[in-house]
């Protein structure tokens, strides 16, 4: 398979930042112009939401094995490539990660995958490093976790700051001046990838170039960081089995947003520990995806911010499958424990108000021990 060469782009961003739109609307736009594109998507935790929405779409979807696509990348990727050139053959890989990695560090160990082992994998090529803030919330992250949010932009060739149909033109204005404080060298776009606006089209048009880095040989190669550590995100994923099949959109709508502000309003609420040298909590910051299964349909809704609402998106589906709820959450500034609490909770209350019984599915892996793993 050496002969073979596949041009990787990687969409990187915190948490909520638009990654999941903005990979759907690339790989639109590459195979409508003739391009064979596969994408890996991942996630932290132990529930891969964003596969099921890709596939919802019919596109061709691969999730990594759960965790953080920094953590397990040297167990999966080099199995993951290699079956992708096999049996898709794709010009071009999307790749989505976590929204808690360093875009860099991955590009990296790609990189040097390429150079160590050429027989597993075809020859890679790399387009510029993308990551995406959020207009409307960047200057929130950037005060509650600056350090992760400064690793992340000090990295990337291409800032493209997100959500401008919603985000005031002035804060965009102060979004793009800390951006370039941080990285003078970063070329920085605004668009709506929702959207799918002008701007967008001019991201669009950039990736096809590379990245100043290209042959895996170029430029220093990242120091290793805990990206997790540093984010100082707490996840909780898990799945549910609805046992009712009179689930229809109406009901599901009114569920999935009943959890996503119960949960939002409890992180809100809670009253950290002093070790974590807080009195209260700080504004939300984080990122909560579910999906829902039901007759016909499956309903994906997210929550990113304590001042917004909860966005809805309905997806047709060809083929019924049995009802059952997803949810991802990731949240800074929350002990985990706390973090299952109020999803569990907020899950089960919104459900008997609705007189609907679900049962919990049991997980199959474990995130921390593929994070242990991997550093060793």
């Amino acid at each position: 398979m050496s002969f073979m060469k596949i041009k990787i782009i990687i969409i990187g961003g915190f948490l909520g930042s638009g990654k999941t739109t903005s990979i759907l609307n690339v790989g639109k736009h590459l195979s409508e112009t003739g391009q064979k594109v596969a994408i890996i998507v991942n996630e932290i935790g132990e529930i891969g939401i964003d596969e099921d929405t890709i596939s919802s779409l019919g596109i061709e979807a691969k999730e990594l094995t759960s965790g953080c696509i920094c953590c397990t990348l040297k167990i999966d990727m080099q199995f993951t490539l290699a079956n992708l050139a096999k049996e898709v053959k794709p010009d071009i890989i999307l790749i989505e990660p976590t929204g808690i990695a360093f875009p860099k560090q991955i590009k990296d160990d790609l990189a040097q995958m390429n150079i160590a082992d050429t027989s597993d994998i075809p020859y890679m090529t790399f387009a510029p490093i993308v990551n995406l803030v959020d207009g409307d919330r960047f200057n929130t992250e950037i005060k509650q976790i600056p350090r992760f949010i400064v690793t992340q932009l000090k990295d990337a060739e291409i800032v493209g700051i997100n959500k401008i149909d919603i985000a005031d033109k002035d804060r965009i204005k102060d979004v793009r001046a800390t951006v370039k404080n941080i990285n003078p060298k970063t070329q920085i776009l605004e668009f709506s990838a929702r959207n799918n606006d002008e701007q967008f089209q001019t991201f669009l048009s950039l990736l096809s170039g590379d990245s100043s880095e290209n042959d895996g040989t170029k430029g220093e190669i990242s120091k290793k960081i805990n990206s997790v550590e540093m984010s100082e995100v707490s996840t909780y994923s898990a799945e549910f089995d609805i046992l009712s099949q009179d689930l229809n959109q109406n009901i599901a709508t009114t569920i999935s947003k009943n959890i996503l502000e119960e949960v939002k309003n409890r992180v809100l609420n809670l009253n950290l520990n002093s070790d974590l040298d807080l009195n209260s909590n700080p504004d939300f910051i984080g990122h909560i995806k579910i999906s829902m299964d039901y007759p016909n349909e499956m309903l994906k809704a997210s929550l990113t911010s304590s001042k917004g609402s909860p966005q809805i998106d309905i997806f047709e589906k060809n083929k019924n499958t049995q009802c059952k709820l997803k949810i991802m959450s990731a949240v800074a500034k929350v002990p985990k424990d706390e973090l299952i609490e109020f999803v569990e909770n907020s899950i089960h209350e919104s459900f008997t108000k609705e007189s609907i019984d679900i049962k919990k599915v049991e997980s199959q892996c474990n995130t921390q021990q593929l994070i242990d793993i991997s550093n060793l």
